[in-house]
């Protein structure tokens, strides 16, 4: 019989919780706030800058083909967040992007075109990625969750494995022959923006509505803040981690599925180092690595900033191997000004 929580004991664990995501953080919730909007004059800056290295870059078509190469990111950085509030990593989801959508269309595709040969129905390969995606996340959750395993270690373990397993399916080669619906996120245009944009956008509004409004998005705050503090206060911190993880995986799966349709193919290396562009744009965003801090509009800037910027590179014609550079210098940058700002180092 498992002991049960007194209740003076369990009202102290309340207040704590409640002190900590009131009273405490406010000040904290105060700051991200003003760190999120610092990050608008950094944007119409680099807009500016963009205005004067090419003449190309404020046309309708550019923004458009920016706003269009950052829906991935932006599903992939969700799911990295959302997980990072509770206090944990997930480092698989870069694999995740290419093995989830690529089990999909081999399954839908004939044997003479790399395919399985089984050929589904188009639909059911579409359920299939974001099958594959949930079960990848469940997995990661069993491990982590219940078997109290360290999920940087683990997630970069299945990393590797779920790489391994795409070139392996592949044969180090791409996929071409797919229907057109593995294509249309990033092909239908609405209101005069790809469905992939739309998409992305409606993803962010309603996480920053739950992690607002709903107490299963105020859970993740207490259990990235203090995880023993909020299982005595009545969350389920265990389920809810699970579950995050398998809702990481799954946005994960569906930015593979727009990259697919953004390059027209799904090659061996799909979202290959992905991920350290995915922690640029959550730290510049505001997500503290240490858990428990963060908004979603944060985020949202820190993946827009950086598609500025790639785009601005393009445009000005540096070399790609220097991007990686500049976006570690970025984190770097965005934790002093946190460190200096805040106080307080994030590890």
């Amino acid at each position: 019989m498992k002991p049960s929580l007194s209740s003076p004991a369990l009202a102290a664990a309340q207040a704590d919780v409640a002190y900590t995501g009131g009273r405490r953080a406010r000040p904290r919730v105060e700051f991200a706030r003003l760190r999120d909007l610092a990050l608008l004059p950094a944007l119409v800056l680099l807009i500016a800058i963009g205005g004067f290295v090419s003449p190309s870059f404020l046309t309708k078509a550019n923004l458009i083909s920016v706003l269009g190469a950052s829906a991935a990111l932006a599903l992939v950085v969700l799911a990295e967040s959302l997980i990072v509030l509770t206090g944990k990593f997930d480092l698989s989801l870069e694999s995740t992007v290419g093995i989830a959508p690529a089990v999909g269309a081999m399954l839908v595709m004939p044997a003479a075109s790399a395919g399985f040969g089984t050929q589904w129905p188009t639909l059911a390969g579409l359920l299939m990625i974001v099958g594959v995606g949930a079960l990848i996340g469940f997995v990661n959750g069993f491990l982590v969750v219940r078997l109290r395993l360290n999920a940087f270690i683990v997630t970069l373990a299945m990393l590797i494995v779920l790489r391994g397993m795409l070139v392996g399916a592949t044969r180090g080669g791409t996929l071409f022959d797919m229907p057109p619906s593995f294509f249309a996120l990033a092909t239908t245009i609405v209101l005069g923006l790809p469905l992939s944009v739309w998409l992305a956008a409606a993803a962010f509004a309603f996480a920053a509505f739950m992690l607002r409004y709903h107490r299963i998005g105020r859970a993740l705050y207490a259990i990235g803040g203090n995880p023993d503090a909020a299982r005595a206060a009545g969350i389920r911190v265990e389920r809810i981690t699970w579950g995050v993880f398998v809702l990481g995986s799954i946005l994960a799966a569906l930015g593979g599925l727009i990259v697919t349709g953004y390059v027209g193919a799904i090659n061996a290396n799909q979202g290959n180092g992905m991920i350290f562009t995915v922690f640029a744009a959550a730290v510049i965003g505001g997500i503290s690595l240490d858990g428990g801090k963060g908004t979603m509009f944060g985020a949202l800037l820190g993946v827009l900033l950086l598609g500025v910027v790639q785009n601005l590179l393009t445009l000005a014609q540096v070399p790609s191997f220097w991007v990686q550079a500049i976006y570690g210098a970025i984190i770097l940058g965005s934790l002093m000004v946190a460190r200096l700002a805040g106080g307080e180092a994030q590890n």
